[in-house]
């Protein structure tokens, strides 16, 4: 007797969890933005449009960055790089030479073997919210998209369709909020960037 009732207990528990899950997830997926595997971008504050990769299998974001150099300034560690792509909105290339403090510096393992990046913080327009994330520096001129979205960063988003492409156009502007990131300390090896 104490069977059948401890039985009946986890069925009317597991039903509840069910018809929970049922009633309560889709209102709450509803009101989560969807973004495509591929969407457009842009890097503020310039407005400049790129493709970016939206990739679960890498844990940190990467964007396309030239003569990438650490250097000291007033005690502190910086990186000073040059950006050089071309906007999607225009087709002209953008160029300049960039100087943020050092964020972090990772060791990343993909295909490729193990690579060191230095990691600074950018602001990303996605959708109609400009989102301020890490991003490690790595040559992508090989690449096909310039700009890696990696877990970090699609964690603040919303939802990842896989199967679409280009469904949120960035949408910014000088009145646009900022999603300010805020650390995580993690530290170590990450998985790497994708093959494509």
């Amino acid at each position: 007797m104490k069977v059948d009732l401890l039985l009946r207990r986890r069925l009317i528990a597991l039903a509840l969890g069910a018809w929970l899950l049922v009633a309560i997830a889709p209102a709450s997926m509803a009101e989560q933005e969807v973004f495509g595997w591929v969407e457009k971008a842009t890097l503020e504050p310039w407005g400049v449009e790129v493709k970016a990769k939206l990739d679960s299998g890498a844990l940190t974001s990467s964007l396309d960055a030239r003569d990438i150099e650490r250097f000291e300034k007033e005690g502190e560690e910086w990186v000073r790089f040059r950006l050089e792509l071309v906007d999607e909105a225009s087709g002209e290339t953008f160029s300049e030479t960039l100087e943020r403090p050092l964020y972090r510096d990772i060791r990343v393992r993909g295909a490729g073997g193990r690579d060191e990046r230095l990691v600074v913080l950018m602001k990303v327009c996605m959708g109609s919210t400009i989102y301020e994330e890490q991003v490690g520096l790595r040559n992508r001129e090989e690449m096909h998209y310039p700009l890696l979205l990696g877990r970090r960063t699609i964690g603040h988003l919303g939802l990842l369709d896989v199967t679409r492409t280009f469904l949120n156009g960035p949408d910014c502007d000088e009145d646009t909020e900022v999603m300010r990131y805020e650390s995580d300390d993690e530290d170590g090896e990450e998985d790497g960037d994708e093959t494509e």
